[in-house]
């Protein structure tokens, strides 16, 4: 699959750094990493380890389970606020590696900065399991850019490759961060996906400061404090995330404590968005002068919709011109996190990151009279909750305030607000995505309006399962040797037809044939595409068609005088995500669906039915599932539909939806049976 440019990243409002500092490095370019890193000279000097990395490694560990790769022994951050509003971070992890796994992801030690951030102190080391100690200085550190396809950021990291990093051994480092944050906003995540033996966040707030602190995935924690605003929260002994298929995104099942701090002076207390109200409001200042029109913009409007006077028609021009023709390009430097830059400067230019493209998108709309809002975003359901408000969003889209005479019968994600009316949702980034739809994981996802005075949580629409839709239909004969062939012809529209439209535009016209080939693949042996075509492929409005021909050898199973075939030759509709231990987490769904199958296979003459799978219906709240077999003058018909109704499934409901999808399975893996009539 393809991978899209969905989104451009806001970076993080006051500390860049995560806890998983290591493992986000690695995430960006193990192999790159290796590579440089492979050419250092470790250092090593004797009685050279701090103290706490020290008392880290001397103390009694429980029994981890056999499969962690190592064991987080501290985590600690130290946050002092100064009254100025500069604050200094002090980061310090160690790390008993367990399994020699443990060097991919805990080998190194990383740090990110940017241009608003000054790293002081940076040093890591090693504890061999016969005492060795060995230092690593920040002048051994590789510096490299984080720039990542087409986008150009200040934000860069170093990394270092800890000495001797194998199982038995411990290995820590620590470093300090200076900045001053354009917002009073952090979080302190403390859930990893390998055990924390303990976790400790200190705060230092200057005389007169206020804090207020929330608790996602885990109790809340009294802190110890003292009378000089002081304030220390401890945590031991927190268990890994289970990575489980189908879970909601990692940042929302790990626990961690979010924080806000409230300055004394009012000059400084307007860097702290106490309410989602607030973060409107300051967003509405920051962009006030970024959507004003250059002549050479409202030309091009008037270009785009010369002749037409359907209002809609003029908005769905416009988006197409903003999501197809501005290409996706990010220069963030600074605050250009989250200022985007002017709309006559993105037209000019021809490209722009998500919010430059929801101002050029909002400029556009206003020349013909519509008024449009940013809506804040994160892309990740679930970082969002309306209990916390946070500049935690990665993504910007809009919502365009619908005039009273367009009709919303297509436009699938329009909300009506007593306050602001009625809203469509678009994500002018997303060039798969037309007006009047959502990309799947901003659904039922809260976003951020933001008005000329103020700022709103919604929650986003979720799609009927009828605007994602899947219809395959399928003319197949069967010969009397067992081999299948014939001719599938699909439509596609909504999610369906995105994510296809992806991967064929992601691959070269002479290697689509392969993606055909990979997706046969998955349920057919011995087969051979004798024919494939696409169509619609650039018409991102209009349904997308595949059509493709198969031949398989040996797909009915012969035994004796009887023929055993699978009805269900292509898709497969079951799932495996509930096997196995029981899960901790949520199931998450892509999105709602609508998906029907009719195929018609021709049987050889002389074989009569001897078996047909019984009809199979099947339920849950989230789910539905429905298939049906019969033979009639010679024709084996066989009709399937799947349909997806919700896309969290709680817990609790689990059990449920595990009872569906094995009714599914074993439907899908039902056989009809063809007995030779004169044996």
């Amino acid at each position: 699959m393809t991978t899209l440019k969905l989104f451009c990243k806001i970076p993080n409002p006051l500390r860049i750094i995560r806890p998983a500092a290591v493992a986000a490095l690695a995430a960006i370019s193990v192999v790159a990493l290796a590579s440089i890193f492979g050419r250092l000279s470790s250092r090593v000097l004797a009685d050279t380890a701090p103290d706490w990395l020290r008392a880290a490694a001397h103390q009694t560990l429980p029994e981890y389970p056999k499969d962690a790769v190592a064991v987080i022994l501290l985590d600690e951050e130290q946050t002092t606020v100064k009254d100025n509003g500069d604050i200094e971070t002090r980061h310090r992890r160690a790390y008993k590696l367990l399994r020699p796994e443990a060097r991919e992801h805990y080998g190194y030690a990383g740090v990110q900065f940017d241009n608003e951030t000054k790293l002081s102190f940076f040093k890591a080391w090693t504890i061999t399991a016969d005492g060795k100690e060995m230092e690593l200085k920040e002048k051994d550190a590789v510096e490299f850019s984080l720039t990542s396809f087409e986008v150009f950021t200040d934000a860069r990291a170093k990394g270092i490759k800890f000495s001797a990093a194998d199982p038995g051994n411990i290995v820590g480092y620590e470093y300090v961060q200076k900045h001053r944050p354009f917002v009073f906003e952090d979080d302190w995540q403390f859930q990893s996906k390998i055990p924390t033996r303990r976790a400790r966040f200190s705060l230092q707030l200057p005389p007169g400061w206020e804090f207020s602190e929330y608790w996602a995935n885990f109790p809340k924690q009294q802190p110890q404090s003292s009378a000089n605003n002081f304030y220390v929260w401890e945590v031991e002994n927190v268990p890994a995330v289970d990575v489980e298929p189908d879970m909601p995104p990692f940042l929302t099942v790990a626990s961690r404590m979010d924080i806000k701090y409230f300055p004394r002076e009012p000059a400084l207390r307007a860097k702290t968005t106490g309410s989602w109200n607030d973060i409107g409001v300051w967003y509405a200042n920051l962009t006030s002068a970024s959507r004003v029109p250059s002549p050479a913009l409202q030309q091009k409007v008037a270009e785009l919709t010369a002749g037409i006077s359907d209002p809609l028609k003029k908005m769905q021009v416009l988006a197409a011109y903003v999501q197809q023709q501005v290409r996706y390009v990010a220069i963030e430097i600074g605050i250009g996190g989250y200022l985007p830059h002017a709309a006559a400067e993105v037209f000019k230019n021809q490209y722009g990151d998500c919010k430059d493209k929801a101002t050029l998108m909002s400029t556009m709309l206003k020349q013909i009279g519509i008024d449009s809002y940013y809506v804040y975003i994160n892309t990740e359901r679930g970082i969002f909750v309306p209990d916390f408000p946070s500049l935690r969003g990665n993504h910007m889209i809009m919502a365009i305030h619908l005039p009273p005479d367009v009709p919303t019968a297509n436009l699938y994600a329009t909300v009506d607000d007593p306050q602001l009316g009625r809203l469509l949702f678009f994500d002018p980034t997303d060039e798969f995505v037309p007006l009047g739809y959502l990309p799947s994981q901003l659904q039922q996802n809260y976003g951020l309006v933001v008005t000329s005075d103020s700022g709103k949580l919604f929650l986003l629409p979720t799609l009927p399962p009828a605007t994602n839709r899947l219809l395959r239909t399928a003319t197949l004969t069967l010969t009397p040797t067992g081999n299948l062939g014939g001719e599938v012809n699909e439509l596609r529209w909504g999610a369906p037809a995105g994510d296809s439209r992806a991967q064929f535009i992601g691959s070269s016209p002479s290697d689509r044939a392969k993606v055909f080939e990979k997706f046969l693949g998955t349920f057919l042996n011995n087969f051979t595409l004798t024919n494939a075509s696409v169509g619609n492929l650039d018409q991102y409005d209009a349904n997308f068609t595949l059509h493709y021909q198969f031949i398989v050898q040996g797909y009915a199973k012969t035994a004796g005088d009887l023929l055993i075939l699978r009805p269900r030759v292509v898709g497969e509709k079951g799932s495996n995500i509930l096997t196995g231990k029981p899960r901790k987490y949520p199931i998450e769904f892509e999105g709602t669906t609508l998906q029907s199958d009719v195929f018609d296979i021709t049987l050889p003459a002389g074989y009569v039915v001897d078996e047909l799978p019984q009809p199979v219906e099947a339920k849950c709240d989230y789910a539905t599932y429905k298939s049906d077999v019969e033979v009639k003058d010679n024709i084996l018909h066989y009709k399937r539909t799947y349909e997806i109704k919700g896309v969290v499934v709680p817990t609790e409901k689990l059990l449920e939806v595990r009872d569906f999808f094995h009714q599914v399975a074993a439907a899908e893996k039902s056989s009809a049976v063809l007995r030779r009539a004169n044996p």
